[in-house]
């Protein structure tokens, strides 16, 4: 199970900046999607699509700076190099290229290395 090895991947390897991590929603006993709650008092939504191979890394941190950051490769931003994965840099207006890894959990870990490096700029 994919959000499985996730959350081993989140709780053991980034314990210093998730704090608890939360499976949402159930469909046939599967999470829908895994929460990843951080030592700011954001949290990460990691999606991926169970029958198709759409994915998204969501940071959700508008509530305590105003910002978001996602990784994701719905199809609607064919202007980007990278189309159709696309990264929303601290907004949903702001479209650049992403080179996040194909692989879950090599993505996860670059995605969480991001949000562990912006934590520190924003000295939390």
């Amino acid at each position: 199970m994919i959000y499985d090895d996730l959350s081993v991947i989140a709780q053991s390897e980034f314990a210093d900046t998730v704090t608890r991590v939360e499976p949402l929603g159930r469909r046939a006993n599967t999470p829908l999607k895994l929460r990843l709650h951080l030592r700011d008092t954001t949290y990460i939504d990691v999606w991926f699509n169970p029958v198709g191979n759409e994915y998204a890394f969501h940071w959700e941190c508008r509530a305590v700076r105003g910002l978001l950051f996602r990784h994701d490769n719905a199809p609607d931003h064919p202007e980007i190099s990278t189309h159709p994965k696309h990264f929303h840099n601290g907004s949903e207006a702001n479209i650049e290229a992403s080179n996040l890894p194909d692989d879950p959990s090599a993505a996860l870990r670059e995605f969480l290395s991001f949000v562990k490096e912006k934590l520190a700029e924003f000295k939390v």
